[in-house]
């Protein structure tokens, strides 16, 4: 098995960044959901409401802030926030970012058109994973459970096969559907199931696999035009039904020591620590 590509999403919900490399960090890959939207009570809004974030084009700075770049609207440079930290929330926790300022909040609210913010996750040594499903020292940024999600392109081909039987409209799904931080190839399909408890080696660093990624309506939408349908959704409920969720792809938390991950990294499966 290889890593087949890396992705990260620097504000959380917004359109991906594909990259050849990216550093491990305890929280995730570098960069990756440090920016959020949330909406006038402080509280995170994501495709699952506003498919439209899908039009955002963010892309990181050196400095750690973000450029934002959509369709009818200039460009934006947001620097790393320096206001004090506010209350936000998401999926019921709450933890404290900085606001990104009164431009930034501007930008968003014009392209969605309704008020919202930006807020900057400065420290992410703030937000623990769900302990059930890692240890009391895993962290996370503002992606939803864990730090990582890894998928299977074999699994994809698999899901796509059922459209094609189906007659189904709406296939093939490209892997984006799933917004995932690495895709991996040479494994055969469904394989990762078989990885949960253990630990995945990629290049040089260890994760753990916590958990199958349950679905949800975001892999609905076109990650390029924002439009909704029913699929994979649909066929997963069918075929992919685990203790009712709708699975496809696993949640890894990342072991020190980190470092740097590449497409073209061998990936290992290893046995549970």
């Amino acid at each position: 098995m290889r890593v087949a590509s890396i992705h990260t999403y620097p504000v959380k919900s917004c359109h991906r960044v594909d990259t050849d490399r990216a550093v491990v960090q305890p929280w995730g890959l570098a960069g990756d959901r440090r920016f959020m939207v949330v909406d006038a009570e402080g509280v995170a809004v994501t495709q699952r409401e506003a498919p439209a974030l899908t039009g955002v084009m963010p892309s990181p700075r050196p400095d750690g802030g973000v450029r934002l770049r959509a369709r009818d609207l200039p460009d934006l440079e947001v620097p790393p926030p320096l206001a004090p930290p506010v209350p936000v929330r998401i999926w019921g926790g709450t933890v404290e970012a900085m606001p990104a300022g009164d431009e930034a909040d501007a930008w968003f609210t014009k392209f969605l058109g309704r008020p919202v913010r930006l807020v900057w996750l400065d420290d992410p040594t703030r937000r623990r994973v769900n302990p059930a499903y890692g240890s009391p020292f895993d962290r996370v940024s503002f992606a939803d459970a864990h730090p990582l999600l890894v998928t299977n392109a074999a699994s994809l081909d698999r899901l796509n096969e059922w459209l094609r039987e189906a007659d189904s409209p709406e296939g093939p799904l490209p892997m984006d559907r799933f917004r995932p931080s690495v895709v991996v190839s040479g494994a055969p399909p469904w394989a990762e199931d078989g990885w949960v408890g253990q630990r995945l080696r990629v290049g040089t660093v260890t994760f753990r696999v916590a958990k199958p990624c349950g679905r949800c309506v975001v892999t609905t939408t076109d990650q390029e035009t924002g439009a909704r349908g029913t699929e994979p959704l649909r066929t997963l409920a069918r075929r992919r039904a685990v203790d009712g969720r709708l699975v496809f792809g696993v949640l890894l938390n990342p072991d020190p020591p980190y470092g740097e991950i590449a497409v073209g990294d061998p990936v290992t499966v290893l046995p549970a620590a």
